[in-house]
C-alpha cells in the first residue's frame, strides 16, 4: 500500500482534468511537482498510469482500473473534508443536551431559541431526564453537557458552573388559608397532606434531606412526575405542594396560591451547567456554551 496519500490525490486530479497543467492549477502546486508525484506513484505501483495525447494526458488501461477504485475513496475523503468544514463553520452538526423539565423551562429554553435563530442548520437534541440520569448520560458520553439542579454527586472530571439561583417553597390554595401569613414550625408539615415529586429527582432528594436534618417525618399524600402537576394539585386544594418558586410564580402573584412561611429557611440552590473534561466538545456545543457565557 502506498504510504503517501498525496500521490493519489494528485493522480485523481490529473485523471479528472486530463492535463498536468490544469491539475497543478487546481492543486495550487507547480506542474513539475504534479509530474513528480505521478512518476513516483507509477514507480511504486510498477505500472504506467497515463499516456500523453495531443491535448494533455489520458489514463492507460491500468490507470482506468486504478481510478475506478481510488476515485470512490477520494470522493469520500473530499466529502468528509467538506462536511468537517461545514461543521466547524456551524453549517452542520448536532448538539446533545441533558436537562430536566425545570432546567429546560426556566433556564435553557431562551438560549436554545437564540442559538437556533443564529445557527438554523444545527440539530439540537434534548434528553429530558432528572439530574441523576443526566449525569450518568454525561459520564457515558451520550450528551455534550447537562443542565441540572444542585445538589448532586459530583464525580472526578465533571466541571459544574452555577448559572441561576433557585428556591424551593411549599405552596397551598384556599383550603389552607388558616396557615397564610403565619410563621409555622416545620413539624406542622407532618399534619398536612403533602404533594412531592417522585423520589428519583435531585429536588426530592434535597427536600427529603432538609426535612430529615430538621427531624421532620413527612409521608406524602401524592408523589407526582412533574412540578407542573404538583401546582395543579395544589390549585385544586388536594394538598400542600413543594416546588421551586418559578413553577408557582403566576399563581402566587394572582393570589390563587400562597407560600407557607416556616421558622427554618430552606437554603437556596442552583441550576448549573455540567461538562465532562474527558469528553471534547463539538464546535456547535462550544458555541452554544459561549452563547450561554459558560
Amino acid at each position: 500500500m502506498i504510504a503517501n496519500m498525496e500521490y493519489y490525490r494528485v493522480f485523481c486530479h490529473v485523471a479528472r482534468a486530463g492535463s498536468l497543467t490544469v491539475a497543478a492549477r487546481q492543486l495550487h502546486i507547480s506542474q513539475p511537482a504534479v509530474s513528480q508525484s505521478v512518476r513516483q506513484l507509477e514507480a511504486a505501483l510498477g505500472a504506467k498510469l497515463f499516456r500523453r495525447v495531443s491535448r494533455g494526458v489520458r489514463l492507460t488501461g491500468e490507470g482506468e482500473l486504478l481510478y475506478r477504485y481510488v476515485a470512490k475513496g477520494y470522493e469520500q475523503i473530499e466529502l468528509g473534508e467538506k462536511k468537517l468544514e461545514q461543521m466547524l463553520n456551524l453549517e452542520l452538526g448536532e448538539i446533545h443536551i441533558g436537562a430536566s423539565d425545570m432546567t429546560l423551562q426556566f433556564y435553557l429554553l431562551p438560549y436554545l431559541e437564540r442559538f437556533h435563530e443564529k445557527y438554523p442548520h444545527i440539530k439540537v437534541a434534548v434528553s429530558n431526564a432528572p439530574t441523576p440520569e443526566t449525569l450518568r448520560n454525561l459520564r457515558e458520553n451520550k450528551i455534550d453537557f447537562g443542565v441540572v439542579s444542585t445538589p448532586f454527586d459530583g464525580r472526578e472530571g465533571l466541571r459544574a458552573v452555577n448559572v441561576r439561583e433557585i428556591e424551593d417553597v411549599f405552596v397551598a390554595g384556599r383550603r389552607f388559608i388558616p396557615y397564610k401569613n403565619r410563621m409555622l414550625d416545620l413539624q406542622e408539615l407532618e399534619r398536612m397532606p403533602i404533594i412531592f415529586l417522585e423520589g428519583t429527582t435531585s429536588t426530592r432528594s434535597y427536600i427529603d434531606a432538609f426535612l430529615r436534618k430538621n427531624r421532620v417525618d413527612v409521608r406524602p399524600e401524592f408523589e407526582l412526575a412533574t412540578s407542573d402537576m404538583i401546582v395543579q394539585f395544589a390549585l385544586r386544594n388536594l394538598g400542600v405542594g413543594c416546588v421551586i418558586r418559578d413553577f408557582a410564580k403566576e399563581y402566587l402573584e394572582d393570589g390563587r396560591l400562597f407560600e407557607l412561611r416556616f421558622n427554618v429557611i430552606i437554603p437556596k440552590r442552583h441550576f448549573c451547567v455540567v461538562t465532562d473534561d474527558r469528553n471534547p466538545l463539538s464546535a456547535a456545543a462550544r458555541n452554544l456554551l459561549e452563547l450561554m457565557k459558560i
